[in-house]
């Protein structure tokens, strides 16, 4: 792929960074990994290890998009990936169109037996590839310019006629969502409510909607009395709300919605009442994907080992643990990649080089000197360095990438790009500081000892 000058700052050719990544995207990417964070888009451009995945998730991405449905497990320590990987997702799922919504399942802030609170955190984190979150309101927005035009095409009301152009798209309005009134009725009256109040420009009535829609708590009653709702969403409406959901996302051009639920396995930590209600709650939600209840669902949920296989996780109940069973006693190079749960095996030594490797070219076009770049932190320093920061994590390459890249980009790349005489194997020694590092690399480090970063200072 050919790199124009607009790919690459200052119109430099792209040969040293990645090809064809623009300096905007590449600099995102890049200072996401200078705070040690996973960065929210661009992660194609450094995706280690995950090609053989692509086939098959982007076949259920094709199902979801013709309205079908889908679900994963994702499988992995601490470590493995598993934010990287469904973040990697869900890039793939808005370059076709599908929203995206990522929910860190917690005891305290959104506990997995509450559904309305999950659903709430949904319609906080909703995104689309033209919306940050929360996109609701825009999405809310876009589907009824969307009835309206089917309705003026259709020729049921004239453009000049607002009331009856109001009757036509009320009238469409719950022919769409004639499946959730049945069970949810209070989701279309909420829409009907919020038009209501855009056309009168009630701006507080119709942010008061759209809240409540969002299953938002401590909404003003007068904005709810006068849509016809009343009271806050329960466990069961959730449900109801996200059938809802689904079907104004599918009306307006986003034919799906990916669902991240990341971090299940703190069901493991909370109270045994509790831990049941939420196993059931994830059993009730594939029973309703599995039955057809949410098109256009895309479900991925995250987990440890221990959850999947251990006694206070998903093997508590039976008919979940069922439902998730598969076979992991084969070698992980023959893990199916349309299987429920996908294994993620985490990093080695050659993996944080290549990953290494990946970043530099990444940082190259957002660099003032990618020549040096290139040259300075050339592929054998990238594996010293890739062994010096695993050893400092006990020798565990699986928890590294973090570190590692975090280290690379702040420590190493920065410092070669802005100091003309600075030589990474002559004037840097890695060092380590317990603050910098999260739970798991700091139980890591503690059982390592002193780390040389050795290297020859002429490669030559």
């Amino acid at each position: 792929m050919s790199t124009t000058a607009a790919d690459t700052p200052g119109g430099r050719p792209g040969a040293h960074g990645a090809p064809g990544v623009s300096s905007a995207r590449a600099r995102d990417v890049v200072d996401a990994l200078r705070r040690g964070t996973v960065p929210h888009q661009g992660l194609g451009l450094f995706a280690v290890g995950l090609d053989r995945f692509a086939d098959a998730l982007d076949d259920d991405l094709d199902t979801v998009a013709r309205g079908g449905s889908a679900f994963h497990a994702l499988r992995g320590e601490y470590g493995s990936g598993k934010t990287f990987f469904a973040r990697w997702l869900a890039e793939r799922a808005k370059r076709r169109g599908l929203a995206v919504s990522e929910v860190q399942i917690s005891e305290t802030e959104t506990p997995l037996h509450r559904l309305e609170t999950v659903y709430r955190r949904l319609t906080e984190r909703l995104t689309t590839a033209t919306h940050p979150p929360s996109a609701l309101r825009a999405v809310v927005d876009s589907w009824f310019y969307a009835l309206e035009e089917e309705v003026l095409d259709a020729g049921d009301a004239e453009e000049d006629d607002e009331s009856g152009l109001g009757r036509a798209v009320d009238a469409l309005l719950e022919r769409r969502l004639a499946d959730v009134a049945r069970t949810t009725p209070a989701f279309s009256a909420a829409l009907r409510g919020y038009r209501d109040a855009v056309a009168a420009g009630d701006g507080a009535r119709a942010e008061a909607l759209i809240a409540w829609l969002g299953g938002q708590k401590s909404v003003a009653a007068a904005a709810k009395r006068a849509a016809g709702v009343r009271g806050d969403l329960d466990h069961f409406g959730a449900l109801g709300f996200l059938q809802g959901l689904l079907t104004v996302l599918r009306d307006c051009g986003h034919p799906g919605l990916l669902l991240v639920l990341d971090e299940v396995e703190t069901l493991q930590r909370v109270r045994g009442d509790v831990r049941e209600k939420s196993l059931n709650a994830l059993r009730q939600l594939l029973d309703e994907i599995d039955a057809g209840r949410f098109p256009g669902l895309f479900l991925v949920i995250t987990g440890t080992p221990a959850f999947y296989d251990g006694q206070q996780g998903v093997q508590r109940l039976a008919p979940l643990a069922q439902r998730l069973a598969t076979d992991f006693t084969t070698d992980p190079r023959f893990d199916s990649p349309r299987a429920v749960q996908l294994r993620l095996t985490g990093f080695d030594l050659a993996s944080l080089g290549e990953l290494g490797r990946k970043v530099r070219g990444v940082y190259a076009a957002t660099a003032r000197n990618p020549e040096r770049v290139t040259a300075r932190a050339d592929d054998a320093y990238l594996d010293a360095l890739a062994r010096a920061v695993t050893g400092s994590l006990g020798g565990k390459a699986g928890i590294a990438p973090r570190l590692y890249l975090r280290k690379l980009v702040a420590d190493v790349l920065d410092r070669v790009d802005t100091f003309e005489d600075f030589d990474p194997r002559l004037h840097y020694t890695l060092t380590v500081n317990s603050a910098e590092l999260d739970e798991v690399e700091r139980n890591a480090a503690a059982s390592a000892g002193d780390v040389e970063l050795e290297l020859d200072p002429d490669p030559s």
